[in-house]
C-alpha cells in the first residue's frame, strides 16, 4: 500500500508543479506523507458536497482540480465554507492535494482529456509551451560527481518529461597548471596537474541558468570549475501547451458536432451554446479546458472550424465573430469540460498503483448552475 508521499509524488512527475502558474496554488494541501493511501477520490470543485463524499466513502486521499485555497489566508477556522471543508477533511483523516493549471497542458492533462472526449485525433497543443533549456556541460574530479549532480538536479537541472534527476556521465583527463594567487583543491602552483575526472551533462530551464550555475560552483571542489552553459533549440515535436487542436475522423456539420460534444458531456443548467451556422463543416477542432477565450486568436490563426471552451464573455467572442476567417464556437460548462480529466487520471493512478488503491470518480455535480428559465 502506498503512501500518501509515493501518490503525491507520482501526481507531481505527471503535473510537475513548475508548470502552474505564478498566481496558483497546487500541490499537496492538507494531509500526512508518511500515512497510508487505500482510497482516493477524483473531483473538479473542493466544495462542501464533495467532502462529503469523500468521507462517505472513508478516502483517504481528495485530489481535485480546483484550488481549496487559491488566495492567501491568516487562519482556516471551521466558521466559513473553505475552513469548515478543511477540518472535515482532516478530522476524517482524509488528505487533500490540487492540480490545477499545471495539469492543464501536459499529456494526460485537462485539454488533452477534453479533446479525446470529443473525439478529436491525434491532438496537439494549440499554443506550445515554449520552453527554453540550457545544457550544462561540468567537468568534475570523479570523488565528487556524485555530490556535483546531486546539488545540480536539487537545483532543478536533469528534469526531462515525467523524468528527474536525469545526467550523463563519461569519463576522462583534466589538465591544468595553478599559477601564482591560485589556490588549488588539487596539485601545486607552478605544477602540471593530471586529473581522472568526468564530464557531467544536464539539461535545466533557461530561467533557472543563475540559480543552477550557482550551486553548482559551490559544490564543485575547484576554485575555478570548467563547465559549458548551450542553449538548446526547441524539440520539433511539443506535447505540453495551452488548448489542444487536432481533426475529427469525418468531417460533421456544425449542428452535428454540437450534438456531439453535448453526449459526450454531463448534463448541465449551461448547455451547449453555440455560435455559427449550423450546416458549417467542421473537420479541425480547436479547443481548451477552462475558460479559453485567451486562444480565441490562436484558433483562428490556426485554421480551426471550431473552437470549444468555457466562460466565453460576449466581447471577445463578438470581435472575433466579425473577422471572415473565424471558427464557429462552442461554450461549454466550466466543470463539464474538466470533468473529462476525471476517468482519465483513475485510469492513469490505476495503471501506475495496481490493485493497491481504490480510486473513484466524484459523482457530485459541482457546477454552480442549477437550472435554467
Amino acid at each position: 500500500m502506498p503512501t500518501l508521499g509515493e501518490v503525491t509524488a507520482l501526481l507531481d512527475g505527471w503535473f510537475p508543479p513548475h508548470h502552474a502558474d505564478s498566481w496558483d496554488a497546487v500541490g499537496l494541501v492538507l494531509g500526512d506523507p508518511a500515512v497510508d493511501v487505500r482510497r482516493v477520490l477524483l473531483a473538479v470543485d473542493p466544495v462542501s458536497a464533495v467532502v462529503d463524499e469523500a468521507v462517505l466513502h472513508d478516502a483517504d486521499l481528495l485530489v481535485t482540480h480546483h484550488p481549496l485555497f487559491l488566495k492567501g489566508v491568516h487562519g482556516m477556522a471551521a466558521t466559513d465554507p473553505k475552513g469548515r471543508a478543511a477540518h472535515r477533511l482532516v478530522t476524517n483523516g482524509c488528505a487533500l492535494f490540487t492540480a490545477h493549471t499545471n495539469a492543464d497542458s501536459p499529456t494526460g492533462g485537462v485539454s488533452e482529456s477534453l479533446a479525446l472526449a470529443l473525439g478529436v485525433e491525434n491532438p496537439l497543443p494549440l499554443a506550445p509551451d515554449d520552453e527554453e533549456l540550457d545544457k550544462f556541460v561540468v567537468f568534475v574530479p570523479v570523488e565528487a560527481a556524485e555530490r556535483v549532480r546531486a546539488v545540480m538536479a536539487e537545483a532543478g537541472a536533469g528534469r526531462i518529461g515525467d523524468y528527474d534527476q536525469a545526467s550523463f556521465t563519461s569519463p576522462g583527463e583534466g589538465r591544468f597548471r595553478p599559477l601564482d594567487g591560485a589556490r588549488p583543491a588539487v596539485g601545486e602552483v607552478g605544477q602540471p596537474e593530471v586529473v581522472e575526472e568526468v564530464r557531467v551533462e544536464m539539461v535545466a530551464r533557461r530561467e533557472l541558468r543563475g540559480h543552477v550555475r550557482a550551486t553548482m560552483r559551490a559544490a564543485h571542489p575547484y576554485e575555478e570549475p570548467a563547465y559549458d552553459i548551450l542553449e538548446l533549440a526547441a524539440g520539433e515535436e511539443r506535447t505540453r501547451g495551452s488548448g489542444r487542436i487536432g481533426k475529427l475522423s469525418d468531417p460533421v456539420t456544425l449542428a452535428e458536432f454540437a450534438a456531439r460534444v453535448a453526449s459526450a458531456l454531463p448534463e448541465t443548467a449551461h448547455g451547449v451554446r453555440v455560435a455559427g451556422d449550423p450546416e458549417r463543416p467542421v473537420e479541425t477542432v480547436a479547443l481548451c479546458g477552462g475558460a479559453g477565450d485567451f486562444l480565441l486568436d490562436r484558433a483562428r490563426a490556426a485554421g480551426a472550424d471550431v473552437y470549444v471552451t468555457s466562460d466565453l464573455r460576449h466581447h471577445p467572442a463578438s470581435e472575433l465573430r466579425e473577422q471572415a476567417d473565424a471558427p464557429a464556437l462552442v461554450d461549454i460548462a466550466h466543470w463539464a469540460a474538466e470533468s473529462t480529466w476525471l476517468p482519465v487520471l483513475r485510469d492513469r493512478l490505476v495503471a501506475a498503483l495496481g490493485d493497491t488503491v481504490e480510486a473513484r470518480v466524484s459523482t457530485t455535480n459541482t457546477d454552480p448552475w442549477t437550472f435554467r428559465a
